[in-house]
């Protein structure tokens, strides 16, 4: 189950945003599925959401987006 970046830009500063994160992470939990968080941009988000539970999580905190070319360069140099 992926958690839409407009919930995720708030988690932590609006609790209502937090909350319904957490419901999707229990919800998608008590269903056997893993959840992905979508728009990670600050550490604090990235806490946020590991403490929730959230089991991926994709965003510009982690990693642009870049060609793949590039992608398997950084990957064979460690830097991905």
């Amino acid at each position: 189950m992926k958690i839409d970046r407009s919930f995720v830009a708030d988690v932590t500063l609006d609790r209502r945003s937090a909350a319904v994160v957490r419901a999707v992470v229990d919800l998608a939990h008590a269903h056997d599925l893993h959840v992905v968080a979508e728009g990670i941009e600050t550490a604090e988000q990235l806490e946020s959401l590991r403490a929730m539970g959230c089991d991926m999580v994709q965003g510009f905190h982690l990693g642009r987006p870049m060609p793949l070319d590039a992608l398997r360069r950084a990957a064979s140099t460690g830097t991905a």
